[in-house]
Parts: C-alpha cells; sequence; structure tokens
C-alpha cells in the first residue's frame, strides 16, 4: 500500500457521513495522523466522538475540535478551562474557515474567558491573549454586553462599561454608582462620550485615526462641528448618530455625493430628505425615497446592509443587538422599492408566506438573499441561486434545506463545481468517475449508488480514492478493515469486494 493511498482512505473516512462512532474513534490515534484532526475541526460529530475528542491526551486534538463549526458550541465548554492555554485561545480564536453565519459561543464559555485568573496550566498564553482572541473571532453577540451589565461578576461588568452606548440609560445609571472602583472609573470614562464638552477637551487632532473614531461615535459639541466642516472633515459626521440636525441639514446639501448617500436614509433626517428624493444623483435619490420607511437606527442598520452591498456579497451574518419589529419586515416584503424587499429576504423570521412570494419574484438579488439568510428557503431556490452565483456557493452548501438530490440534470454543466454537485446524485445513473476534472471524479465517487465492485475499483485508484473511501455506502466492516490496513499495517487486501 502506498502512503499516498493511505492518506486517501484515512480522509475519505474522516469525512464518510455512514461512519459510526467506533470507525470515527480510531482516527483519534496519532498514527491516522492529519486526518484525525481535519476531522475533528471539519464535520458534524456523534456525541461518543467528542467526548473521546474531549479529554483526549494529544492537545493537537483539542485544539482542532475547539474550531469546529458543526458540533453545539456548548459541547465545547469544557475546553474554555482547558489545562493547555493553547486549547483555550483555539476555541476563543473560533473557526478557520471564516463562515458567512458567525456563531456565537454561549454565555457560560464566554464568562469562562472574561473572567478567568489566568491563560492555562502550561503558561503559553496569557487570559488576556485568550480574550485579544476572542474580540476578534466575532463569536461574541452584540447583545451580550447589554446582557452583562447587571452581572454578580464585577469583570463582566467592567467589559459592559466599556462597550457604554450599547447599554439602556438604567444601566449606565447603575455602572456609574458601581460598587467596584474600576468599573465606575470605566463608566465615567464611558459617560464623557456622550458629552459634547468632555469630547471636545480630549479630541485628539482632526485628521487623525482616532479622531475619526472619536467623531464618528461621540456627541459633538457646535465648535467641534465647525472645525470639522472647516477641515473638510465630515465623513465621520454623516455616520455620527449624535451630529445635530443644523449639521445633517448642511450634509444633505454637501457636494459631494457620496455624503448626500451616507445621510440620505438617517432616520433623523429632517425636510431634507424631500429635497434629496429629487438629487442629481441616482443613488441618493433611490435612498432618499428609503428614508420615509425607516424610523428607527435598528432599522436603518438593516438597510444599510443592503444598500452598501451588491448581489454577490458574502459579508459575515450575525444577529444585531437589536432588531425591527417584524411587522416592519413583513411591510418591507410588500413594498414597491426593490431595496426593502431585499432587506425583507434577508431576514430569517419572515413568515412562510412571504417567502413562498418572494423565492418567486423576479428581482434576482431579492431571491439570492433570501436563500442565503431563510431557513425557509425552497431546495429549488438554493440550487439556483448555487449554480448562477459562485461568489455563495461555499455558504449554500452548509444550509440544511440544501438538497441532496435533484441535481442529476446538471452533470453536464460546464462549471466543474456544478458538475461535481451533480455527480453525487444517488439519482445518477452512471456517476462520471472518469471525468477530466479532480473534484468531479472525487465527487462521483462518493455517489452510494455504486455497486461494491466499483466502489473496490474505486478504492484502489489514487484518483478517486479518498471520495470511495467517503462514499456512505462502504460498509462498516470494510471501514474498519481499511483502517486496520492504515494504522496497523494489517494485510486486509484493498481491493477486496465488500460483502
Amino acid at each position: 500500500m502506498s502512503d499516498s493511498l493511505r492518506e486517501l482512505w484515512l480522509r475519505g473516512i474522516a469525512f464518510n457521513a455512514a461512519a459510526p462512532a467506533d470507525v470515527l474513534i480510531r482516527l483519534l490515534d496519532e498514527a491516522a495522523g492529519e486526518a484525525g484532526l481535519l476531522m475533528c475541526e471539519g464535520r458534524d460529530l456523534p456525541d461518543a466522538v467528542i467526548d473521546a475528542a474531549l479529554r483526549h491526551p494529544v492537545e493537537r486534538i483539542r485544539c482542532a475540535l475547539a474550531r469546529n463549526l458543526h458540533v453545539d458550541p456548548a459541547r465545547f465548554a469544557p475546553l474554555a478551562s482547558d489545562p493547555s492555554g493553547l486549547v483555550r485561545a483555539c476555541l476563543a480564536g473560533g473557526t478557520r474557515l471564516q463562515p458567512r453565519w458567525v456563531r456565537p459561543l454561549p454565555d457560560d464559555i464566554l464568562v469562562t474567558f472574561l473572567t478567568a485568573q489566568e491563560g492555562g496550566e502550561d503558561g503559553r498564553v496569557t487570559e488576556k491573549d485568550i480574550v485579544g482572541e476572542l474580540w476578534s473571532s466575532r463569536q461574541v453577540p452584540l447583545s451580550f454586553p447589554r446582557d452583562m451589565a447587571g452581572h454578580d461578576h464585577p469583570a463582566l461588568r467592567l467589559y459592559a462599561a466599556f462597550q457604554w452606548q450599547s447599554l439602556t440609560a438604567a444601566q449606565r445609571h447603575a455602572l456609574l454608582d458601581d460598587p467596584a472602583p474600576a468599573v465606575r472609573e470605566a463608566a465615567r470614562k464611558g459617560s464623557r462620550q456622550l458629552d459634547p464638552e468632555a469630547v471636545e477637551a480630549e479630541l485628539p487632532p482632526i485628521g487623525s485615526r482616532h479622531a475619526v473614531s472619536v467623531l464618528s461615535t461621540s456627541a459633538l459639541s457646535p465648535a467641534v462641528v465647525e472645525q470639522c466642516f472647516a477641515d473638510d472633515e465630515v465623513h465621520p459626521l454623516a455616520r455620527n448618530r449624535h451630529t445635530p440636525a443644523d449639521a445633517l441639514a448642511r450634509l444633505a446639501r454637501h457636494p459631494d455625493a457620496e455624503i448626500r448617500r451616507l445621510v440620505a436614509t438617517r432616520p433623523d433626517l429632517g425636510p431634507e430628505a424631500a429635497e434629496l428624493r429629487q438629487d442629481p444623483d441616482e443613488d441618493v435619490r433611490m435612498r432618499a425615497r428609503l428614508q420615509p420607511s425607516i424610523r428607527t437606527w435598528a432599522e436603518f442598520q438593516e438597510v444599510q446592509k443592503v444598500v452598501d452591498h451588491g448581489p454577490d456579497c458574502t459579508c459575515p451574518i450575525t444577529q444585531p443587538a437589536t432588531e425591527p419589529s417584524p411587522d416592519w419586515f413583513a411591510t418591507c416584503a410588500v413594498s414597491e422599492e426593490p431595496v426593502l424587499r431585499r432587506v425583507a429576504a434577508s431576514w430569517p423570521g419572515l413568515s412562510a408566506e412571504l417567502v413562498e412570494t418572494l423565492a418567486q419574484h423576479d428581482d434576482e438579488e431579492v431571491r439570492i438573499r433570501l436563500a442565503c439568510h431563510h431557513p425557509l428557503a425552497p431546495p429549488h431556490l438554493l440550487l439556483d441561486v448555487f449554480v448562477t452565483r459562485p461568489a455563495h456557493r461555499p455558504h449554500l452548501l452548509t444550509l440544511p434545506a440544501f438538497p441532496r438530490t435533484g441535481r442529476a440534470h446538471l452533470i453536464d454543466h460546464p462549471d466543474p463545481e456544478v458538475r461535481a454537485l451533480a455527480a453525487a446524485d444517488p439519482a445518477l445513473p452512471d456517476p462520471p468517475v472518469e471525468d477530466p476534472d479532480a473534484s468531479v471524479r472525487r465527487a462521483a465517487a462518493t455517489n452510494p449508488s455504486l455497486s461494491p465492485e466499483a466502489l473496490e475499483t474505486l478504492l484502489a485508484d489514487p484518483r478517486t480514492a479518498e471520495g470511495a473511501a467517503s462514499n456512505p455506502a462502504l460498509t462498516v466492516p470494510r471501514m474498519h478493515a481499511l483502517l486496520d490496513h492504515c494504522l496497523n499495517g494489517t494485510a486486509t487486501p484493498p481491493g477486496a469486494v465488500q460483502r
């Protein structure tokens, strides 16, 4: 047996959807090499395999499991306090795949990380290093600071105080009078973001990176606003929710169309909105038409997700801190404005009736957004978007509703990625195991319609061995026999026909 076949069989079995727990647990043996690591990180796993990986003595196995996107993250709670700081850091850092749907970690794991006093028994990373990984991973839900503002542990109230503008007025008041000095000091500093005079006194030089952040988020005095106009530094003002009404009116008449675009959909825009609906710039006019439908900042944010991006947008899909009402989304779904229908299609809570209507809409971007965002999007729509919009293919393949059959009609498609999808369809009478493209051959080898004799032939061919080993029609005894051959060096003939 060549090393190449050995690795191909191991990787194939690691991702065989029909492999039971006792087969997969064997791949946790160090002799399985990278296949065990790939399995722990890259697929859903039975509970018994998760349990074995959680207590596995090899750090790399636990690290790989910590990065798994397919397993319920609640199962990872023991890894948050793992003896290895690297394992903790892997869990805090999240998957390396950067999927569109960013799954938050459960609160108990976040609390463990944020209240830890050390970074693991090995001392290779600190608790601050791990928290830094956590912040950059987008695994902390936007609502978390507000949820933690009244927590018993001062470290969590301190974290909430650092996210001052996401808190309610009552929470801010409580933190300003917190029993912990560090929390009170953080709250005091946070409150200065909403004090125009304090912002003016502490403002860095206009034009610096730090100043842009302050000007985009803090309450501003008239003097600071005037200085921004004098220095032509008005982009931050256009984005700032605290920009005064008189300054907003001036921005709505700014000669730069980009500035007018930025303010055209703001919910606090005054009579200038009517002027912008007659703007010479088409994009400004379109945005201004939407403005009467936008009455809250939560609605504004949902519209911005659409107007600032095109049909091939693959930005992360995250749960916002606050959402518009279901009625608002329903109204958007029947709006005459295409952008508002796209907004509705992007909301996963839309009713089944409206989903059915939007799935047949003549606006392609409505259909694309529905396919990528809504759990009730019909399978045929997901398949259509897969074929026509390659940018969305990785995301669509992760969706539970993506069709696993009914794809055979695509077998002659010129795009090999589409042919590969069709090649695995069990309804396909003759899987194209000789296709010129390697990905199509590999997919064809996974087709469960293949006979045992054909499967054995494919197992012995390096071009198809990995796909054949991941074929769900492979019997469990044959999986064990291949593992015996790979891990123990037994003399099981690799070409023996399954019985």
